[in-house]
């Protein structure tokens, strides 16, 4: 009997997808599947869910992503909205930034809000477990291959047993050291930030106002204090000055809470401190997102700077994207070359946003004298005024929170017919309202929504019959009203449609009356 052999099961298990690691970006992936009717097995070394707090910050998109599964209104109520900015700088607040409404219009969700990953993960977890679903905890990957038809894995479990499970596809949503990656060869170029960072959680007495974020500027690092939900519970996030030579496994609390006191210039005492840590800034992205019957979503795929919270808001979305063309190639709905797209799309995200957090990291703590000109001396004075005007919100706001993100190079869009149009296929399906109501209200169904705008929807009813049994499995059709804040999202003051693909971007826009564009572009996915 050989080594592979001793423990091993007689048991195989089959499934759909086999999802690598239950951190946010694999929970949130089989949450889309449970929506899409996809089996899955998930697996997780650890042994839970993780109890620290980690990421923080989750954007409108993902809070929208959140609103499909019944979550967002959990996610709020826990969770502390980011209502203001105070700009500290010799230990006085400069300037006073309101954020609260930063979105209005834009999102249903117009805020930022800081909610921890382990709460995340919870909520995600628990949305499993009402829908008969687990994760194999205490399980980790020993090996895979993979052939033409399914890939298979070799698991081990807490006891040691061994298992193989056979699936017809596996997603590596590992982490930045991702098996998963290096046992696919995928390069994982980038750079890496010189200078330490330092997290904590604790809690602070102080005399400042506890109704936001603090900021504290300088001309070679950056402090910031984020709220959290409890009795003056803060996340405390900075950097170590470049000379600062210990490795970032080697930094003791002492040292932080020391750096934490000189860089605030404030009387404040930290206590209870919950967690800290400690790193080194990498800024990477794979080659390609997937390899065969392999893909990655994730820190698996993308590691950037911490700047602008971005890191688990991509990972959902990176499973938001994938979920849904998995599943129409499980069910025979598309073909297999539709899974291209998600390298097509989500491999472009991840350079510009790799890009982006770059960006904001040497604007927020880059010690070129510009920069910290700007930080400084400039910031505090102008930030109020900047913000209070309405394109700068319209600018900002949207690339924050990842509405902004869009697929209009993507082989998926089709283009005739948004000429000139505000909108353009491959966008985000705008947000207003209609009634009072949202009009993603009428989103949540995991199909393909076609909705038609007209200022006589009677006109159109007939175009329901078209619609036979199989088609309505594949596609959920909406006659609305053409309000006046239609057209004034789209640039549209006429009857027209638009084909809504089932993670709500805009496959097309049209002014043809009629079911057939939408028909030939679910055709054309099966060929």
């Amino acid at each position: 009997m050989n080594d592979l052999q001793i423990g091993l099961t007689d048991t195989t298990t089959q499934t759909e997808v086999l999802i690598i690691g239950a951190g946010p970006t694999g929970l949130a992936l089989a949450c889309q599947f449970v929506r899409y009717g996809v089996d899955f097995v998930i697996i997780e070394k650890n042994q839970g869910v993780t109890p620290y707090s980690k990421a923080l910050g989750v954007h409108a998109r993902t809070l929208e992503i959140y609103e499909q599964l019944g979550l967002a209104q959990s996610a709020v109520a826990q969770g502390a909205i980011a209502a203001k900015v105070h700009l500290l700088k010799g230990g006085e607040v400069r300037a006073k930034l309101d954020l609260s409404n930063l979105g209005k219009g834009l999102s249903p969700y117009p805020y930022v809000l800081f909610l921890e990953q382990s709460k995340n993960e919870q909520l995600l977890y628990d949305f499993l477990r009402r829908n008969g679903k687990t994760v194999r905890w205490q399980t980790e990957l020993e090996h895979f291959s993979q052939t033409e038809d399914k890939v298979t894995a070799q698991v081990k479990r807490a006891d040691g047993a061994s298992q193989r499970i056979e699936a017809t596809y596996l997603v590596g949503c590992d982490g930045p050291k991702s098996p998963v990656r290096h046992a696919l060869g995928l390069e994982f170029s980038g750079s890496t930030f010189e200078r330490v960072f330092y997290v904590a959680d604790a809690q602070i007495a102080w005399n400042l106002d506890r109704d936001g974020m603090y900021a504290c500027l300088s001309k070679e690092s950056f402090l910031v204090f984020f709220p959290l939900k409890g009795e003056n519970r803060y996340r405390i996030v900075g950097t170590f000055p470049e000379e600062f030579s210990k490795d970032d496994g080697d930094v003791l609390y002492a040292e932080i809470e020391q750096r934490i006191q000189e860089q605030a210039e404030l009387k404040l005492d930290i206590h209870t401190v919950e967690w800290f840590s400690t790193y080194k800034v990498h800024t990477r992205h794979v080659s390609r997102f997937s390899t065969g019957r392999c893909f990655l979503a994730g820190d698996a795929a993308h590691i950037h700077s911490p700047a602008g919270a971005q890191g688990m808001n991509t990972g959902i979305q990176d499973g938001y994207n994938l979920a849904w063309k998995l599943a129409l190639v499980l069910k025979g709905r598309a073909n297999k070359a539709i899974l291209d797209t998600y390298n097509e799309e989500r491999l472009e995200n991840a350079k510009h946003l790799l890009q982006t957090t770059d960006r904001l990291f040497q604007l927020a703590a880059g010690d070129q004298w510009l920069f910290a000109f700007l930080r400084t001396q400039v910031l505090p004075h102008v930030a109020n005024f900047i913000l209070s005007l309405e394109p700068v919100k319209k600018f900002l706001f949207p690339r924050l929170s990842q509405i902004s993100i869009n697929y209009r190079y993507s082989s998926l869009s089709q283009h005739a017919g948004d000429e000139g149009l505000k909108v353009k296929a491959g966008d985000r399906m705008p947000y207003f309202l209609m009634e009072g109501k949202s009009i993603y209200d009428k989103l949540h169904q995991p199909k393909f929504h076609l909705l038609l705008f007209s200022n006589t929807p009677n006109d159109f009813q007939s175009l329901n019959t078209e619609l036979d049994s199989q088609t309505l499995e594949f596609i959920d059709f909406n006659i609305i009203p053409l309000y006046p804040q239609v057209s004034a999202a789209f640039g549209m003051n006429h009857t027209f449609n638009v084909l809504l693909r089932p993670d709500n971007y805009i496959a097309f826009i049209s002014a043809e009356v009629s079911l057939n564009r939408a028909k030939n572009y679910l055709k054309n996915l099966t060929k």
